[in-house]
C-alpha cells in the first residue's frame, strides 16, 4: 500500500504587505485547526538572505492583536540588521461567540494567556498548542526562507508570561527567551487567578504548569541567560507582575537571569520601543550561533 500523502499546507490569505528597512511586513489569515477559527499573524521578513532566516516569536499582552507590536515597537530595524524574522500571532481565538468571551478586557477575547484550556466552555482557547505546534508548521510549510527549527521567543506582560512558560516547557525548541514586564507568577496575581480559574478549573497543580515561577524551579536545562526588562514606574508591578518572585525562583534553581529594573519607565510600548534593540541583539547571539 502506498504511503499516505502528507496533509496539504494550510492555505494562507495575505492581508497586507509593506516595505520597511529593506524587508517587508506581511500579514496573513488562515484557518487554525488548534483554535477552530480563522487566525491572523504578522511576519517581518528582512531582505532576501544568503541563508535561511532564524525566527523570533513575539507574544503580545492583554487586549492586543498581532498588529500592535509590528506597528508600535520599532523592532524591524534591529531585526533587519541582525537578519532575524519576526513573527507575531494574535492573542486569542476570535469570532467564536462564546458566552462571556468579551465581557471583560482581561479574559476571553484578546486574553488567551498562552495555555490550553481544559474547561469545556473554553475548549477553543488553546494558544499554547497554536504557538508551539501549529504556527511553526504553517510557517515552515509556506516560507522556504525561514528556518523554523532555529527559533527564540519573547513577549510583553501576558505575552511575557507566555514566552517564559513556553520556553521553560520547551527548551529543546527555543534557543533563548526574554520578556518585558511579564506576568511572572500568575498563580499569585488577580489577572492570573481570574484566567486560570476559568480556563483550567480549580486544580492548582494544573495552574503551576503555566506559571514561570513554578516551572523554573524544576527546570535544569536552562543554560542561556533569561533577559527581563521591567519598568520601575509600572503601575502593575507590585500586584500583577511580581518580577521579584521569579527572580528568587531563578536564584534558588541556579537559572541565569538578567533582570533590569528601568527607572521611570511604565508598562507601555514606549518602554518596549526603548529597549527592543537590546532584546533582539540578545536573541540574535544565540540564533546566529546555532
Amino acid at each position: 500500500m502506498a504511503a499516505a500523502a502528507p496533509p496539504p499546507a494550510a492555505a494562507l490569505e495575505q492581508l497586507s504587505k509593506t516595505k520597511m528597512f529593506g524587508g517587508h511586513n506581511l500579514r496573513f489569515r488562515h484557518q487554525s485547526a488548534a483554535l477552530g477559527c480563522p487566525m491572523t499573524f504578522s511576519l517581518f521578513l528582512p531582505a532576501s538572505p544568503a541563508s535561511k532566516l532564524p525566527v523570533l516569536y513575539w507574544l503580545s499582552g492583554l487586549t492586543c492583536t498581532d498588529e500592535n507590536f509590528i506597528i508600535k515597537s520599532g523592532a524591524q530595524r534591529a531585526a533587519a540588521a541582525h537578519g532575524v524574522a519576526l513573527v507575531a500571532p494574535d492573542t486569542s481565538p476570535r469570532g467564536l461567540n462564546v458566552e462571556g468571551e468579551a465581557d471583560s478586557w482581561d479574559f476571553g477575547v484578546g486574553a488567551g494567556f498562552y495555555l490550553n484550556a481544559t474547561n469545556e466552555k473554553w475548549k477553543n482557547w488553546r494558544m499554547y498548542d497554536y504557538v508551539v505546534k501549529e504556527l511553526p508548521k504553517v510557517l515552515s510549510d509556506n516560507f522556504e526562507q525561514l528556518n523554523t527549527s532555529c527559533a527564540s521567543i519573547f513577549g510583553h506582560s501576558m505575552g511575557g508570561h507566555g514566552a517564559l512558560t513556553i520556553y521553560l516547557k520547551n527548551t529543546d525548541k527555543y534557543k533563548s527567551v526574554s520578556a518585558f514586564a511579564p506576568i511572572a507568577n500568575p498563580i499569585n496575581c488577580p489577572w492570573g487567578q481570574k484566567a486560570f480559574s476559568n480556563y483550567l478549573g480549580t486544580t492548582k497543580s494544573e495552574w503551576e504548569e503555566y506559571d514561570a515561577t513554578f516551572l523554573v524551579k524544576k527546570c535544569n536545562t536552562v543554560s542561556t541567560s533569561i533577559l527581563i526588562d521591567q519598568g520601575e514606574d509600572d503601575k502593575f508591578l507590585a500586584e500583577q507582575l511580581l518580577a521579584g518572585n521569579f527572580e528568587e525562583a531563578c536564584k534558588s534553581a541556579g537559572v541565569p537571569l538578567t533582570l533590569r529594573m528601568q527607572p521611570g519607565y511604565d508598562h507601555s510600548f514606549f518602554f518596549i520601543a526603548t529597549f527592543i534593540d537590546d532584546h533582539i541583539a540578545h536573541h540574535a547571539q544565540f540564533l546566529k550561533s546555532a
